[in-house]
């Protein structure tokens, strides 16, 4: 295990979007040795997710919009289905989450719960990522969401049945990983059935 970590180094390759560092550091190995590597970090800040879920329908709601990365990576039409989510910019979690909620999906949520926080790609990307659930009424619905035009959002909305959403995980319709662990933690503490 590396310890008596020293940065040495760290140059922006590129702050486009969000910001691309190039790290050089200094560590010492469990036999003294001392290493020096460099390793890319791409820092957007962290964020939060969250899925609403309606017990007496046993429905999620989901979100579905375009991701390039997906795209790139052979995403035959680049469209991902996803748990909402945002990034906390100034925000705390829980604000950031009820802001994206309503943005993305149109339902204004007052009650929310926190289940983790967790890293999705700890190789490349210096993310948390806060999980919630919460549950939703049709009488929540205060627009049709859709995510913010100014920010070029375009997001669908969608309402899926709870056993569907499980299926879509095995035919590989849904393949983001935070919608995944959310889905399954909603099983998992039997909050909706299969």
């Amino acid at each position: 295990m590396a310890k008596n970590i020293t940065i040495l180094k760290k140059e922006i390759l590129s702050d486009n979007w969000y910001i691309l560092n190039k790290v050089t550091y200094q560590t010492e190995q469990e036999n003294g040795d001392v290493v020096i590597q460099s390793r890319e970090a791409y820092d957007r800040g962290n964020g939060a997710t969250i899925l609403l879920y309606n017990k007496d329908q046993n429905t999620v709601i989901l979100t579905k919009q375009f991701r390039l990365p997906t795209y790139l990576n052979g995403n035959e039409d680049g469209m991902l289905i996803e748990a909402c989510a945002g990034l906390l910019d100034l925000d705390g979690p829980e604000d950031c989450i009820k802001r994206e909620t309503e943005e993305e999906t149109g339902f204004n949520i007052t009650e929310i719960t926190k289940v983790f926080e967790a890293y999705m790609s700890p190789g490349s990307v210096t993310e948390l990522l806060y999980f919630f659930i919460a549950a939703y009424t049709p009488e929540m619905k205060v627009s049709d969401g859709g995510g913010i035009l100014e920010e070029e959002e375009h997001i669908i909305v969608l309402e899926i049945p709870f056993a569907k959403a499980l299926e879509m995980i095995e035919t590989g319709e849904i393949k983001d990983g935070k919608t995944i662990m959310l889905i399954q933690h909603l099983l998992i503490k039997g909050i909706l059935s299969a």
